[in-house]
């Protein structure tokens, strides 16, 4: 899930476990369609310093909450919706995250800016010997700032170091050449063909060691 020419793109190839397939599952379909091609809105642009990446916590929920809510449109122009069920029940699924990611099967991430803001969420998931699915995306007013390629550079790095993975994979679709790039300047290497959500795709491999 990368950066559409340094236009961070929603979710790249993840399947979220909050219900609803998102850009591949968290995986790298991460924001595919421009904001300026949309339709939507632009609301006012986010302004430095750089996001803090967290690993997911309980107290976390009411910013990912407002997170959601205030990026909905704007996911579902490039990936498909989530549905009014996972907003109605979103503390149950954060929860289940949370579970999830207790048994280190799953590691959740989010961009949380000084004031507390999310503006994004990276993740690793379907973690089993020694491998993982990569999945983000990055809310609408923090697009353009390259935080995108800096998330999955992170993400990269964690889980090399903190969680001891030496592959990681994911997947984007054809019409998101930002988070292609992304995924490329972070040693991904494309090495297959497939269709997510209905699109023409390629699935990524980055080798950690």
């Amino acid at each position: 899930m990368g950066e559409r020419d340094e236009r961070d793109a929603p979710e790249t190839g993840e399947r979220s476990f909050l219900g609803g397939q998102a850009v591949g599952g968290f995986p790298a379909h991460t924001e595919s369609k421009e904001d300026r091609g949309n339709g939507l809105e632009s609301p006012p642009r986010l302004r430095l310093p750089t996001p803090d990446l967290q690993l997911l916590r309980l107290d976390h929920a009411p910013a990912l909450l407002a997170f959601e809510r205030e990026n909905r449109a704007y996911f579902a122009a490039s990936i498909p919706d989530r549905g009014d069920e996972f907003f109605a029940e979103f503390d149950a699924r954060h929860a289940q995250l949370l579970a999830l990611q207790a048994t280190g099967a799953a590691y959740f991430h989010l961009l949380v800016t000084e004031r507390g803001e999310v503006v994004g969420r990276v993740n690793l998931y379907e973690v089993a010997d020694g491998s993982a699915e990569l999945g983000y995306r990055i809310a609408q007013k923090a697009a353009g700032h390259g935080l995108a390629t800096a998330a999955v550079r992170q993400a990269r790095e964690l889980a090399a170091t903190a969680y001891g993975l030496t592959r990681l994979r994911a997947r984007v679709t054809l019409d998101n050449p930002a988070s292609r790039k992304a995924l490329e300047h972070n040693g991904f290497v494309a090495v297959g063909e497939l269709t997510l959500n209905g699109k023409p795709a390629l699935s990524y491999i980055c080798e950690l060691r």
